[in-house]
């Protein structure tokens, strides 16, 4: 069996920056130990799994995995998708995704990039035991989002930049994803990402994420739209935007590779 694939830098103005994911359309869907099977190959961030939406709700379905497991909302590999069937046919401005755990999706063509709408996810303060240790920070404001993420937030973008993080320990702490965040120097936010509970220590950019810093941004800064950084090795620039209960990012995508998968 051949499969069709593309490797994608979301994200991204330029090959080898923001965050490379899978994209790989299917005409039905494989067993989930293949899907799996094929992440873990794939050896990417996330990889996407497109099928064609026969129950009218939205033009695909859409799955997100990990090289370790399936994930409730990638926004990265999102984008990725829609900018993969968005170059594909011309006629088309936007494309829905229906997923299982984050609702639907669209991303829409906007100038030379797309704006996708994801879940907006307001966070509360929190106590998260070994998260600031962990870390390898003294201090932070510490706040949680029940779907699964944790965010610190430091006085500092050089302090951002400079973290050191102990990867097995905020892997003991759960399965959730560790966003830290401050007051950007050229954008108005910087951030970093850590997953390594789901076999990522460090995510180059993650949309998911500003589902959680957008709607706090935004209140701190008192305006509904913003620019972003996330400050990992590769980097990567969001466009941020409250709209109601959703934000929405703003990127580019770079599709690096094509070809086909062999099982």
């Amino acid at each position: 069996m051949q499969l069709p694939f593309a490797q994608i830098d979301a994200f991204a103005d330029r090959p080898f920056a923001g965050n490379p994911a899978g994209v790989m359309p299917l005409d039905a869907w494989l067993d989930d130990a293949v899907l799996q099977a094929i992440a873990e190959e794939n050896n990417l961030a996330e990889t996407a799994f497109i099928v064609p939406d026969a129950g009218g709700e939205a033009d695909w379905e859409l799955r997100w995995f990990t090289p370790a497991v399936e994930i409730a909302l990638c926004g990265h590999a999102t984008l990725a998708s829609g900018h993969w069937l968005l170059t594909r046919d011309a006629s088309l401005e936007r494309v829905r995704f229906r997923t299982r755990k984050a609702g639907v999706l669209e991303v829409a063509r906007e100038g030379d990039g797309y704006a996708m709408g994801l879940p907006a996810y307001s966070p509360e303060p929190a106590e998260v035991p070994g998260l600031l240790d962990a870390l390898g920070v003294e201090r932070g404001e510490v706040l949680r989002h029940a779907r699964g993420y944790d965010m610190v937030v430091l006085d500092s973008a050089a302090a951002v930049r400079a973290l050191e993080p102990d990867f097995r320990a905020l892997a003991a702490i759960g399965d959730t994803l560790n966003i830290v965040t401050a007051p950007g120097t050229e954008t108005d936010v910087i951030s970093r990402v850590f997953a390594p509970a789901a076999g990522i220590d460090e995510d180059p950019v993650t949309g998911s994420a500003h589902s959680v810093l957008i709607p706090y941004w935004a209140a701190r800064l008192g305006r509904d739209r913003f620019t972003a950084f996330q400050a990992s090795r590769r980097g990567g620039h969001v466009g941020c935007e409250t709209a109601g209960e959703r934000v929405v990012l703003r990127g580019k995508c770079v599709t690096v590779i094509e070809g086909m998968f062999t099982l």
